[in-house]
């Protein structure tokens, strides 16, 4: 909760100048999908292929925050909406230091992706959409968790007794179930380079 004690302090170097100097323009390449999707794996292929092409970005991983920063945070309703919330405020300050940050979370929740690209500029929110059936999630289930899903032994998942809503219209569709990983990747920098955040040199 925020306290009359607090004030924001602008910084002698802007989000502009700190860009300028990493050759690219910061935005946010927000992935969502069911568990087993292939959100974490495209983006690391996204973030691999960035730091080959000498890009400065950064991966926020959904699992690897719980580790730390939302460690105190279960699975209900009330906190996978505390989970996004905080995590678009981080991906916002690795915004203004010039970078270009992946989240690769469920973020299940229509009004909650749509809460964090409220907090950026108009364009710097890409909603990246990592749509793969059920049936292909279920069958790849790398933690096992459909099944313990089904079996009642997890609560709350989402697509079993939890709900996930669907981008209506997300910058990026990526179809993992159709395209290699490498495809995915490439079809998510392309996007980067044609609207401006990467030199167009890319297609070269």
């Amino acid at each position: 909760m925020k306290t009359e004690n607090t004030v924001w302090h602008e910084q002698h170097i802007s989000k502009a100048q700190r860009a300028s100097l990493k050759q690219q323009k910061p935005c946010l390449l927000w992935y969502t999908g069911l568990s087993g999707s292939g959100k974490s794996t495209v983006a690391n292929a996204v973030d691999s292929l960035l730091f080959e092409l000498g890009y400065h970005s950064y991966l926020l991983d959904g699992d690897n925050v719980r580790h730390g920063l939302n460690g105190d945070l279960d699975f209900t309703d009330q906190a996978r909406v505390e989970n996004i919330r905080r995590i678009s405020e981080v991906s916002k300050l690795f915004l203004d230091a010039g970078l270009i940050v992946s989240t690769a979370f469920i973020s299940p929740f229509a009004q909650d992706r749509a809460s964090a690209r409220d907090k950026l500029a108009a364009d710097e929110f890409i909603e990246v959409y990592i749509d793969t059936p059920m049936s292909v999630c279920e069958q790849r289930d790398p933690k096992g968790l459909y099944k313990r899903a089904r079996a009642g032994e997890i609560k709350d998942f989402t697509g079993i007794d939890s709900n996930y809503d669907m981008p209506k219209s997300p910058e990026i569709h990526v179809k993992t179930a159709e395209k290699s990983i490498a495809e995915c990747a490439q079809q998510i920098v392309s996007h980067l380079a044609k609207q401006g955040f990467i030199s167009t040199d890319y297609f070269a």
